[in-house]
C-alpha cells in the first residue's frame, strides 16, 4: 500500500530574520496543508532548504512535523545526503520519530556509478525500517537512477517502494513502469508533469505547487482516479503559467516569495540563495492572481 496517494507538499521551511527555524509558522503551516486538502506533507526537503541546515535542525524539524501532523495527514522526511553513513543516520532517526516514509534523493557532487546507487540505496534501507522513495532529480544532483536501477532497488530491497521522478523524461518513467510491472509507487517531481505520470501509473506528486495551491493539486490528482481524466487535465493546464513562475528562478526563491504576497511569510532565504528580483516578482504576483489566488 502506497505512504500516500494524490498531492504530497514539499513544505517549505520558515525561517526567523536571523535565519534560526520559526516553528510557529512551521505549525501553522502544517495545520493550513491540513485543512486545504494536502495528502501528505514532506519535510526537509529541496524545497525546505535541507541543504543549509545542521545535522540537529535537520532531525528537530522532522520531528517537530510528524509530531504536529499527529496522523492527520503521513509526514515523509527527506534524509538524503551524498555520504551514505550520513544519509543512514538521518534515515534511522526519523524512522525512529514515525515517519510514515523517507524521500532520499540521490548522492550529489561526488555523484555515483550505478552500481554505487545500489549499494548506497540498500545500506540506508537495511539501516532505517521504513518505507523509502527514492528521489531522481539529475538537473540538481548530476545524477541519474536508470530505470534497470530503480526495478532493481524495487525488485530486491523489501522497504523500498517507490520513486520521485524529475528527469522530466518521459520515456524514462514508462521504462521504470515497464520494467517494474507497475509494481512501483511513482510520484511526479514535476508540478507540470502530474497528469502524464498519473496516466502512466502514477500515485501522485511531490509538489511546490501545492504550497500555494494545496487545494487544487490535490484535485488534479483526485479528478484523474476518479475517472475525470477530461477535468484533471485541465486544471493541469490551467496551473502552468504559476507553475512556470515557481520556477522562474532556483527553488525554493519563487515559492517562498509567493507565500509571503498571500500573507504568510515565511521569513528569508538562506545563502546562496537570494531573494526573487523585482522583475519576476511582477511576473509571479500577476500568474498567482490569474489563478485566482488571493494576495495579502
Amino acid at each position: 500500500m502506497a505512504i500516500f496517494t494524490g498531492a504530497g507538499v514539499a513544505i517549505v521551511t520558515p525561517f526567523h530574520e536571523d535565519e534560526s527555524i520559526n516553528y510557529d509558522r512551521l505549525d501553522e503551516l502544517i495545520d493550513f496543508h491540513c485543512e486545504n486538502g494536502t495528502d501528505c506533507i514532506i519535510i526537509c526537503g529541496t524545497t525546505g532548504e535541507s541543504a543549509t541546515m545542521t545535522e540537529e535542525e535537520h532531525l528537530e524539524c522532522v520531528k517537530f512535523a510528524i509530531d504536529r501532523a499527529k496522523g492527520r495527514i503521513p509526514v515523509i522526511a527527506g534524509t538524503g545526503s551524498n555520504c551514505t553513513r550520513t544519509a543512514v543516520e538521518l534515515s534511522k532517526e526519523a524512522a525512529d520519530y514515525g515517519a510514515d516514509g523517507l524521500l532520499v534523493v540521490t548522492p550529489y557532487y561526488n555523484k555515483a556509478t550505478q552500481a554505487g546507487l545500489i549499494t548506497h540505496y540498500t545500506a540506508v534501507a537495511n539501516a532505517a525500517k521504513a518505507p523509502i522513495i527514492m528521489y531522481s532529480v539529475a538537473s540538481r544532483t548530476g545524477c541519474n537512477i536508470e530505470p534497470a536501477t530503480v526495478a532493481h532497488l524495487v525488485k530486491n530491497v523489501e522497504n523500498i517502494v517507490g520513486v520521485k521522478e524529475a528527469s522530466g523524461n518521459i520515456s524514462q518513467v514508462a521504462k521504470i513502469m515497464s520494467l517494474t510491472d507497475g509494481n512501483i509507487d511513482l510520484y511526479s517531481g514535476n508540478d507540470d508533469q502530474i497528469v502524464p505520470l498519473l496516466s502512466l501509473g502514477g500515485k501522485g506528486v511531490i509538489s511546490v505547487l501545492s504550497n500555494v495551491a494545496p487545494k487544487e493539486t490535490h484535485d488534479i490528482c483526485e479528478k484523474f482516479f476518479a475517472g475525470d481524466v477530461a477535468g484533471s487535465a485541465a486544471l493541469q493546464l490551467k496551473a502552468v503559467p504559476l507553475i512556470d513562475q515557481l520556477f522562474c528562478e532556483v527553488n525554493p526563491i519563487p515559492v517562498k516569495k509567493a507565500m509571503k504576497l498571500m500573507g504568510m511569510d515565511c521569513g528569508p532565504l538562506r545563502m546562496p540563495m537570494t531573494e526573487l528580483t523585482p522583475e519576476h516578482e511582477k511576473t509571479l504576483a500577476q500568474a498567482m492572481k490569474d489563478f485566482g489566488i488571493t494576495l495579502a
